[in-house]
């Protein structure tokens, strides 16, 4: 059943994202405005769903550890893979503040944690949310001051537009019903076999919410688009941390296993040390993505067996 809520929750998003895109070209929306709303909705859903089903049900430590798991994941070992693949090259002057947004978004959680000790009220999570609006607010404040327009040639879509609103609403079906089984099943997997809902949001859950973006990274990587990969897990790492969490604490105040603050610093440290790769000499080279990949794959162990 926990399979199952992944096909239904990744073939779900995938199937949304591509509807919603066709929607948006037949509405003339400009595609930056696609790309920073509908797609980064799209293939974040999962970890919406997932982290608001969790919140509503009391598991304040699997919305928060799924967010985290996330975001090391995206960071450390689909870059660092991506990396491996073929050095990025980086220009840091466009992906700086990005880079450094989804840093301090985890930083705010980390002190969040800390001052508030287990519990994160909902006027932390409403100051992560109001972050995460301002941050969209600006980008497509930017969008239309370059003055970007449709692009000529993007893909013609004949289907009617109530087909096309029929096949998001289904999607979204899929996705909201798939978050449930995952939540349920990895929970009840948690609770058979002695682990915590910590280490399940952090392993299994965090890692499969993030198969889309480990697949749309891989297929940048192949075509030689890796500043393309890049550019797109940091916004999705933002959007994570300052939309799903603060949706998710503001519905409900959540409480969260203290080890997680372990976790969110690890999260810092690979986000730091990422950035200097990226700041030292413009590119993240193979020995760098190896040394990302290596370093979350000894976290990953020492999290299942130790901590």
């Amino acid at each position: 059943m926990l399979l199952l809520g992944f096909v239904l929750l990744i073939k779900g998003a995938d199937v949304f994202v591509g509807s919603s895109v066709s929607i948006a070209h037949k509405l003339k929306i400009p595609p930056i405005i696609i790309g920073l709303t509908i797609v980064a909705m799209g293939t974040g859903a999962p970890e919406v769903v997932i982290s608001v089903t969790a919140a509503l049900r009391g598991g304040g430590s699997l919305a928060i550890s799924n967010i985290i798991g996330s975001n090391s994941f995206n960071l450390m070992f689909i870059i660092g893979l991506c990396a491996v693949i073929k050095a990025i090259a980086i220009d840091i002057r466009v992906i700086s503040k990005d880079f450094l947004l989804s840093i301090f978004g985890t930083v705010a959680l980390l002190i969040f944690m800390l001052v508030f000790n287990q519990y994160i009220p909902r006027l932390a999570s409403l100051f992560l949310l109001v972050a995460f609006i301002i941050y969209l607010t600006l980008l497509i404040r930017k969008a239309h001051n370059s003055k970007e327009e449709i692009e000529e040639d993007a893909p013609k879509e004949f289907r009617p537009l109530p087909v096309l609103a029929l096949i998001a609403v289904v999607s979204c079906v899929f996705i909201i019903i798939g978050g449930q089984l995952v939540v349920d099943n990895a929970t009840q997997i948690a609770l058979a076999i002695g682990i915590t809902e910590r280490i399940i949001g952090l392993t299994i859950v965090a890692m499969g919410t993030s198969l889309p973006e480990l697949v749309t990274s891989l297929v940048a990587c192949k075509k030689g688009e890796n500043e393309f990969a890049l550019g797109n897990l940091i916004g999705s790492n933002i959007f994570n941390i300052l939309f799903i969490l603060g949706l998710s604490g503001l519905i409900t105040p959540l409480e969260f296993d203290s080890a997680l603050i372990i976790d969110a610093s690890f999260l810092i440290a690979g986000s730091l040390l990422a950035f200097i790769f990226a700041l030292s000499r413009k590119v993240i080279s193979r020995r760098e993505g190896f040394i990302m990949v290596t370093l979350y794959s000894g976290y990953i162990i020492a999290v299942t067996l130790f901590l």
